[in-house]
């Protein structure tokens, strides 16, 4: 599976992947790039059925989206590396930290699904609907969902290159992931996780709320919680300022 990818950094730098939500592409990371690429070598990547990797037909497992990115790693010919990883890109860094702990130094994971298996209803209902009707279809209420209506307003050309990120997803590998996600539950070994784990969650998530990922902190062995208050899903574009700094204390 080739996963499309951008790296940026010193060539000799230890090694960050940078994994996306559902429907985006690694262009999402632009807000971080700059702050992490002076210390890191910065890979940002497209999952599966994303922007420019391949797009074979679904539907998609979680351990699909995790193989494709140790096989990224070995790609980049890197041992280990950490992992930064948002809504589905959290959930992929929660099956890498369970199931390949050797490959990867930490893990920073934003607004993470831990158990979308319990909503599976409404994941298939939405992969057919995107199969049918295409992305466009959910593009407008996904952004409500992810940003804030002040912050929209007041920037209204980063939420236009979400919602043509969106816009542009292959409707087969965001309906694939969407299915990965329908049979996910990945609470049954969330206390095996060895690594350093930052958990960040912002307080007006209606994708994923707080109230689902707080208990990833007291779950998982040392995690270091953080809530971005005042904030939607997509807290790597409206508080960049605020998740920067987290990162890059977290990785260092």
């Amino acid at each position: 599976m080739r996963l499309n990818h951008q790296a940026t950094g010193p060539l000799d730098a230890p090694v960050v992947l940078l994994a996306s939500s559902l429907g985006t592409t690694h262009a999402m990371w632009a807000p971080q790039l700059d702050a992490l690429a002076k210390s890191f070598r910065v890979v940002a990547f497209d999952h599966r059925g994303h922007g420019a990797s391949d797009a074979p037909p679904g539907p998609y497992t979680i351990e699909d989206l995790g193989n494709d990115v140790l096989e990224l790693l070995d790609t980049l010919e890197a041992d280990q590396a950490s992992y930064v990883g948002i809504s589905l890109g959290g959930a992929v860094g929660l099956w890498l930290a369970q199931n390949a702990p050797d490959r990867f130094h930490r893990f920073a994971l934003l607004c993470p699904p831990v158990n979308p298996a319990a909503n599976a209803q409404m994941w298939t209902d939405r992969a057919r609907q995107v199969r049918e009707e295409g992305t466009q279809a959910i593009v407008e209420q996904t952004l409500g969902r992810w940003f804030l209506p002040e912050y929209a307003e007041a920037h209204p050309d980063e939420v236009e290159g979400i919602r043509q990120q969106l816009l542009n997803t292959p409707d087969e590998g965001y309906a694939a992931c969407c299915e990965a996600l329908s049979t996910l539950d990945l609470t049954p070994g969330l206390e095996t996780i060895t690594a350093p784990v930052l958990v960040v969650t912002a307080e007006q998530d209606a994708s994923i709320p707080p109230e689902t990922v707080i208990p990833l902190a007291t779950t998982i062995p040392g995690a270091h919680l953080e809530i971005i208050e005042n904030a939607a899903h997509l807290v790597t574009y409206s508080d960049a300022d605020r998740i920067n700094p987290l990162l890059l204390t977290h990785l260092s």
